[in-house]
């Protein structure tokens, strides 16, 4: 489906057709899916691009989300840890073709204590699948949001400082991937149970991948 301006990659480079929807993949667990608050940040996501009178597609296996969101599509699956998500990355970029991929993945890890000095090569792991399969895509990726476990956080500190050092990487490499810093735009004061965002953080979070994107759209 379509529709909904400032930031991006370059002025002059965008992944985006001129003449038809960006397609934009939401990909990660279950913050992407919208959990507590369905369709989460898509919903404000898709208002801004509209306001902006811009246009997107959101594309995905998954759908879900309220009737203020007339496109539903996503890839977000609940409770999956970054090796699941990229054990199915190349084969959801070759079915859907996204254009830009919104990706926040790593959560499920971290509050699981899951061989925890691995997991950023996992997101490693995962950005290459996605360059590697979609060369000419945009990867956003981003820093987790926050947790109120004092000892998850600490473990999500850590990781997130790795993810601008990937994202780096991938950069001086000449990919197309960007970083997103969720962890600075919300707090603890945006979480409904601990861990997912309320409808007010999924707006935050609408609001930094729109800045990243909107000058890219058509």
């Amino acid at each position: 489906m379509s529709t909904g301006g400032a930031g991006g990659e370059s002025s002059a480079w965008t992944p985006c057709p001129e003449d038809a929807p960006c397609r934009i993949m939401p990909f990660g667990a279950s913050i992407t899916d919208g959990y507590n608050v369905p369709g989460g940040y898509r919903i404000h996501l898709w208002a801004l691009v509209d306001m902006a009178d811009k246009s997107i597609d959101f594309v995905g296996s998954l759908s879900n989300g309220p009737s203020e969101l007339p496109d539903k599509e996503h890839e977000g699956h609940s409770g999956w840890k970054i090796a699941e998500l990229d054990a199915i990355a190349a084969e959801r970029l070759t079915t859907y073709v996204p254009q830009i991929i919104l990706v926040h993945a790593g959560t499920n890890d971290v509050r699981n204590a899951d061989d925890l000095p691995n997991a950023p090569n996992r997101l490693r792991a995962l950005v290459d699948t996605m360059t590697s399969t979609a060369p000419e895509a945009l990867v956003v990726l981003a820093s987790l949001v926050p947790v109120d476990d004092v000892q998850d956080q600490l473990a999500m500190d850590a990781f997130n400082a790795e993810v601008p050092v990937i994202v780096e990487e991938n950069v001086n490499a000449g990919k197309h991937v960007v970083f997103a810093d969720m962890a600075s735009a919300l707090d603890v004061a945006d979480l409904a149970d601990g861990v997912h965002p309320t409808a007010a953080g999924y707006d935050k979070m609408a609001t930094v991948w729109f800045d990243i994107v909107a000058t890219m759209l058509p």
